[in-house]
């Protein structure tokens, strides 16, 4: 039988004092775990390791190191190779020379990741004592798929800067002693996969629904979202999860975690959202999207000069990047000129964030393609990343689509793999929503498990297959208000509105008809003028007849009370609605004398902040009633003192008016310095923005730098050894060495030639030429420049003026890349020689 890989692999990363933890982590796994180790230590690159040898000492599993293409199996350990990263690919690993020079390799990083992109929500990660950050990005990409987490307790690490900065990135699903992960890691694994799953009875029961209540209550109380309308299947798994990481068994427990613990809510919150996507995910939709049904939108006569798409779930931005890629290629084969703009939005801040950077590993490879990888992305030393052409043209944004209003004028909706984790209800409340953002004849995607139900008088499927829709723009048989009947509430708050009452009986019609419409009437007619106003003091709603309060201001329209208001009423309304929102009870202003078409009126003003019914929370009505008139006194002002009282009035009401002129003028101030304000804000996150890329380029540069500096620095390090070499070998030798360049200048000498040739270091430069020599050797000059030019070494014996014979060598100065760069003369000396032979030819004479 062949063997069969692990079904569970453990990511393991050590750095500085990480031996005595990989050994008390080693020592307490089971030997029939069933999991696979992959362990990760920085290693001297030039060194070789026994670190096989001494977790071998510790545990019965089966440890070596990693070989090139190996099967992962169960209950085996694999170290890594000195300077080696390692990639767990399916089910086989993979060695490469790091890309980073030395200092800067983040091999701990690379396996986590590689991890993540193999095994999703099976991976795990595990980070011990060491020094620095190697392995926080890498866990951060196992918990962005679903994956465990574990991190040496700080406090019992040698070096605490590699767990510390893990936790410190919220990577710490389990803190411990090294010896007691192995219990922790394998008890998760228990119960999320074996029978400890969340019972059905246990949520069908009322504590369990009670606890699910008051957890999803405790998520929207944090977070502002709203999940009661999510699948109870998918609430549970998430739930699941964290069940198993703090070893509990029941979700009452878990809601009491929950209310004491705020970050728990976080950590939740993070778990329900985790998306899995991929680039061009399912290529037959990538393939008729591409071939067919994009540059169809394209070549529509209706469609307009701006191609808006939204993607709905973005995750970390690969469909959107997919959607921009498909599109611009589009756009360069179809004649005109189209703008595009895509608006990607998600829940999770952090999955925005990551979408934003445009950075994704090297795997993408196999889904991208060469072609477009060369198009649109640039490589870096271990990631790719996308180009700013690209990343320009999508908007990223954090979105609730069931809360926020709808992004409209849509042309293309991608929303795939979103609504099955929605209950029934809530997918028919957002299939008319997307209706309402498309443009006429728009498109809809959604994923390979989803379909427009009982709503396909808002769609018609184009390619059913392929869960492609196009948006119908009138529904055959149906009324005008076919599509507001589509709409449910969407969010938990519109729950508590009214629920819709049966369609009465004719009769009841009639009768309900002259109701309403005698009820009308008698709120037209009878009753006060009022309007609703929200947060911002904008008019939402109008009830009667307000013209003699208010009237619109001129240029452009502009709802908000401020502007609408008579202008007597302007200081009295800012004040009274101010004072509304701190108080519980209404605020009555009485006799305020307004200037209208007709002369002036005295009015009345109410105002209350709306604290129920629930659906009006933090609303305020403004009511406004004519004021009675003033008893006329019926003695017509007599003498001076009245003409005196007139003469007061008059004064003290033109003060009022040059008051609130000069209150109107202050607004007016302060509305134009807080637009000011803003506009001054948002260039200053703009100039934050740019400011923050320059510095992560600088510091990249910086890095750079001090790698290129140190491997100079080596270089120079060696040459000077190979100097030193050279000079200490050709003074040791009793051969005479003279070096010249290509105009016959020294360049360098032994010892051994100074004493026959006349030569000191002052000399080195000097040309052949100006030297003197007890040699008795005039063509010495020619010969060289001979041999240089033939490259042809010449052979002599040659006299000196003491009577001594030396052997001289004449030859080119061959360089390693095998360029002539002048000659090198050699004289041996053979007097020796020369004597023997002379006396030998003196005997046979």
């Amino acid at each position: 039988m062949a063997d069969q890989p692990a079904t569970g692999i453990v990511g393991i990363g050590a750095s500085a004092g990480g031996l005595a933890a990989l050994e008390d982590f080693m020592r307490n796994v089971p030997a029939d775990s069933g999991l696979a180790f992959v362990v990760v230590q920085h290693l001297s690159p030039s060194e070789e390791t026994q670190l096989s040898e001494l977790l071998q000492r510790v545990t019965s599993l089966g440890v070596h190191e990693a070989r090139q293409d190996e099967l992962i199996k169960p209950n085996c350990v694999y170290v890594i190779p000195p300077n080696t990263e390692i990639r767990v690919v399916k089910d086989r690993l993979k060695l490469a020379r790091p890309t980073e020079p030395r200092g800067l390799r983040l091999p701990i990083n690379v396996l986590f990741s590689s991890l993540a992109s193999a095994r999703g929500r099976d991976a795990i990660a595990v980070v011990l004592s060491g020094m620095g950050s190697d392995g926080t990005l890498g866990m951060q990409a196992v918990r962005a798929v679903g994956g465990l987490t574990a991190v040496q307790e700080p406090e019992s690490a040698q070096f605490d800067s590699m767990p510390k900065s893990a936790i410190a990135a919220g990577c710490d699903d389990i803190v411990d002693t090294p010896e007691a992960l192995p219990d922790r890691i394998m008890g998760y694994l228990r119960q999320v996969r074996g029978p400890a799953e969340i019972a059905p009875d246990e949520t069908g029961s009322k504590s369990g629904q009670d606890a699910m209540q008051s957890i999803i209550g405790l998520l929207q109380e944090r977070t502002r979202h709203d999940f009661s309308q999510y699948r109870a299947s998918t609430l549970n798994r998430r739930m699941q999860r964290r069940l198993a990481i703090h070893g509990l068994s029941e979700l009452a427990e878990y809601a009491r975690l929950l209310d004491d613990n705020p970050q728990e809510v976080d950590l939740l919150f993070n778990e329900v959202l985790i998306g899995v996507t991929d680039f061009f995910r399912d290529p037959e939709v990538w393939a008729h999207l591409t071939e067919t049904a994009i540059p169809e939108l394209l070549s529509r006569e209706e469609t307009e000069p701006e191609l808006r798409v939204w993607c709905v779930g973005c995750s970390t931005g690969e469909e959107a990047y997919s959607l921009a890629m498909t599109l611009v290629e589009a756009m360069d084969r179809q004649s005109g000129d189209f703008r595009l703009q895509i608006f990607a939005t998600d829940l999770s801040q952090d999955a925005i964030a990551h979408a934003r950077r445009g950075e994704y590993p090297l795997s993408i490879e196999s889904s991208v393609g060469e072609r477009r990888l060369a198009r649109f992305f640039s490589k870096q030393d271990n990631h790719y990343r996308v180009n700013q052409s690209i990343r320009d043209r999508i908007l990223f944004a954090r979105h609730d689509v069931i809360l926020d209003p709808p992004f409209t004028k849509i042309d293309l909706i991608s929303c795939r793999n979103l609504l099955i984790y929605f209950d029934p209800q809530l997918q028919r409340s957002l299939l008319p929503l997307f209706h309402y953002s498309l443009r006429p004849s728009g498109l809809l995607l959604l994923g390979s498990s989803e379909s427009v139900g009982r709503l396909g008088h808002l769609f018609l499927p184009l390619e059913s297959r392929l869960r492609l829709f196009q948006r119908q723009d009138r529904a055959v048989g149906r009324g005008p208000d076919f599509l507001l009947n589509s709409y449910p509430p969407l969010s938990k708050k519109a729950k508590e509105r009214d629920v819709k009452k049966p369609e009465p009986s004719p009769a009841d019609q009639s009768s309900q008809s002259l109701q309403a419409a005698a009820d009308r009437v008698l709120l037209q007619v009878y009753a006060p003028a009022a309007v609703v106003l929200n947060q911002d003091a904008d008019i939402v709603y109008i009830s009667g007849r307000t013209g003699k309060y208010l009237e619109p201001a001129a240029g452009k329209a502009n709802w908000n009370i401020y502007a609408m208001a008579r202008e007597e009423l302007r200081a009295p309304l800012a004040q009274a609605i101010k004072k509304a929102a701190a108080e519980t009870t209404s605020v009555n202003l009485h006799d305020i004398e307004v200037g209208t078409n007709r002369g002036s009126q005295r009015v009345d003003l109410t105002v209350q902040a709306l604290q129920e019914p629930a659906s009006l929370r933090g609303l305020t009505i403004v009511v406004f009633r004519d004021a009675p008139d003033r008893p006329r006194s019926t003695e017509a002002g007599k003498g001076k003192g009245s003409k005196a009282t007139r003469a007061d009035a008059q004064r003290h009401q033109d003060e009022i008016q040059a008051l609130r002129e000069e209150s109107q003028r202050h607004r007016e101030e302060a509305e134009a310095a807080q637009e000011e304000l803003q506009s001054t804000n948002e260039e200053l996150q703009s100039t934050n923005e740019e400011l923050t890329t320059s510095k992560e380029e600088l510091q990249s540069m910086n890095e750079e730098l001090q790698t290129i500096n140190s491997e100079m620095q080596t270089r120079l390090d060696d040459l000077m050894l190979a100097q030193s070499d050279m000079q200490n070998v050709l003074n040791s030798i009793e051969i005479a060495i003279l070096f010249l360049d290509r105009d016959l200048n020294v360049r360098r000498y032994t010892e051994r030639a100074a004493d026959i040739i006349n030569l000191r270091e002052s000399d080195v430069g000097r040309p052949l030429s100006d030297l003197t020599t007890s040699l008795e050797y005039p063509d010495l000059q020619r010969d060289s420049a001979e041999t240089l030019r033939s490259l042809k070494p010449k052979d002599k014996q040659i006299k000196s003026s003491d009577g001594r014979w030396f052997a001289v060598r004449v030859m080119p100065y061959r360089r390693l890349d095998d360029v002539i760069d002048g000659v090198v003369i050699t004289l041996v000396d053979i007097t020796e020689t020369k004597e023997i032979e002379q006396s030998l030819r003196d005997k046979s004479e």
